[in-house]
């Protein structure tokens, strides 16, 4: 008896299934399929969870904000470095991505130099920033310049690691 139980358990086995590999074609028609079911299912976690656009936009501003580096620069100059071109296109797409969000730029140097002097060259550090994040497509209404020259040093010390940091521009969030 035993043995005609056995029998019949094997024979009442499943065969193991084997799956062919999709083609290309299935795999693309596969990709595109999947993006549209996530978006649904966003729309749909966003409906239930009672999405706030305004929270939302308050958190890319705060990011956006937190996100925003500082540029140096060369002593007795305005040019952009390559360094701090590569830093504004990363805070170009902070400022892209919270379109709200308005900046004050600010232009500052070492102590060397008359005041006149680095007034001036503080502000031309500012407008030449500002026109670079306005090339990256950031609104050029959103943004102001003001110039420090020497009177607000990031490094208070008299030597040249110092005055390397304080030759800069630095980013505020305008309220």
């Amino acid at each position: 008896m035993l043995f005609v139980l056995t029998l019949l358990a094997a024979g009442c086995a499943k065969k193991p299934v084997t799956e062919e590999p999709a083609t290309s074609e299935q795999t693309t028609q596969m990709d595109q399929q999947q993006p549209a079911a996530v978006e649904e299912q966003a729309v749909t976690e966003t409906a239930d969870t009672g999405y706030d656009a305004e929270a939302a936009a308050r958190n890319a501003e705060r990011a956006a904000a937190k996100g925003l580096e500082t540029i140096h620069f060369d002593f007795d100059q305005y040019v952009l470095t390559d360094d701090s071109k590569s830093i504004l296109v990363n805070n170009a797409g902070l400022l892209r991505s919270a379109p709200a969000v308005k900046i004050l730029i600010e232009g500052h140097c070492d102590e060397r130099g008359s005041d006149e002097y680095n007034l001036a060259l503080g502000e031309k550090r500012a407008l030449a920033t500002k026109n670079y994040l306005v090339s990256l497509g950031v609104g050029a209404e959103r943004m102001s310049v003001i110039s420090y020259g020497e009177e607000m040093p990031f490094d208070s010390a008299h030597n040249k690691a110092a005055w390397a940091k304080n030759r800069r521009a630095n980013f505020k969030v305008k309220r």
